[in-house]
């Protein structure tokens, strides 16, 4: 088998020691090409280069971002059957994608579990989601969300570390200090929706949990599968009491009927948001894509091959 092995070596959970070795063990059992990224974007033209280059599989050595990247590169000209699998080393600070399809968030146990898995020739197909033209893996939305992602990054340039505290810290600003308490700031429309639903907060899950708080899995829409559609978290109200119990439910992943100021939609073909008064800010797989005033989300089911 003829892999590709796109490395972050940026990477917050790995040194280049540790990287060399991975290296080498993947060499051991594959025709292994190896690419470094140099800028943001790059892993996206590395993808793309897989689909052309008669790779069998990418393998990502990076976070969340990497294999974002990396997806949108082998998705450019959409679901094909013959496109490369996917195969991830977690190396990021969150690594959502990977811990939620059960890969280890270590490093090298990781990579003994890709090895396995590759050996047996194990693979799973998985959905993902495509918004404004940029595909998701596990999260996708306008407004809270991303500005909380937005800021994060901009703490992390200032030269913050990234960690669960750093992201709370962000959570509390944009929550408290940046978000319209009195009036919803985000329309929910799309098929099968009756009529139209104007919320304070949104976002779109392609699976469950939704992020993690250090180890803690945050799970807004508990029943998200990579087997189904996608699913919608939205907050109808951001009140104190209102934010508590929405808080409670995102910090238990408690399934079953959703408090009334929030509301639930599962397995979805298309959602829109759709911005009330001016654009928001826009995120997928926590990356900040800018500020958008509408934005439609597409379920694409069995899209990508994933080695596990």
């Amino acid at each position: 088998m003829r892999a590709l092995l796109v490395v972050n070596p940026k990477a917050t959970t790995t040194s280049p020691r540790g990287r060399d070795v991975l290296v080498s063990a993947l060499g051991d059992i594959l025709k292994l090409d190896v690419a470094q990224t140099r800028a943001r974007g790059h892993a996206m033209e590395l993808g793309a280069t897989a689909v052309t280059g008669e790779y069998d599989a990418v393998i990502a050595l990076g976070g969340d971002g990497t294999v974002n990247e990396i997806v949108n590169g082998l998705m450019a000209g959409g679901p094909r059957p013959q496109l490369p699998a996917i195969g991830v080393v977690p190396g990021g600070g969150t690594n959502v994608f990977a811990r939620t399809l059960g890969i280890a968030n270590a490093p090298m146990e990781a990579t003994g579990e890709l090895m396995e898995a590759l050996r047996a020739g194990r693979s799973r197909r998985v959905s993902l989601g495509v918004a404004d033209g940029r595909w998701f893996t596990f999260c996708a939305g306008i407004g809270l969300d991303a500005a909380v992602i937005e800021l994060t990054e901009r703490r992390r340039r200032e030269g913050h570390h990234a960690t669960p505290m750093l992201y709370l810290r962000c959570t509390l600003n944009r929550l408290f200090l940046g978000t319209n308490h009195r009036h919803p700031t985000i329309r929910l429309s799309g098929p099968g929706i009756a009529g139209s639903e104007d919320l304070f907060a949104a976002f779109v899950c392609n699976t469950s949990p939704w992020t993690y708080l250090g180890s803690h899995p945050i799970s807004s829409c508990p029943d998200a599968s990579f087997d189904a559609g996608l699913d919608v978290f939205g907050a109808r109200r951001l009140g104190p009491i209102a934010m508590s119990r929405l808080g409670l439910q995102l910090l238990t992943g408690e399934p079953g009927r959703v408090a009334r100021s929030g509301l639930r939609l599962h397995d979805m073909d298309e959602v829109t948001l759709t911005a009330l008064r001016k654009p928001l800010p826009f995120q997928v797989d926590g990356d900040a894509l800018g500020d958008r005033a509408s934005v439609t989300f597409r379920s694409a089911p069995s899209a990508l091959r994933v080695i596990v």
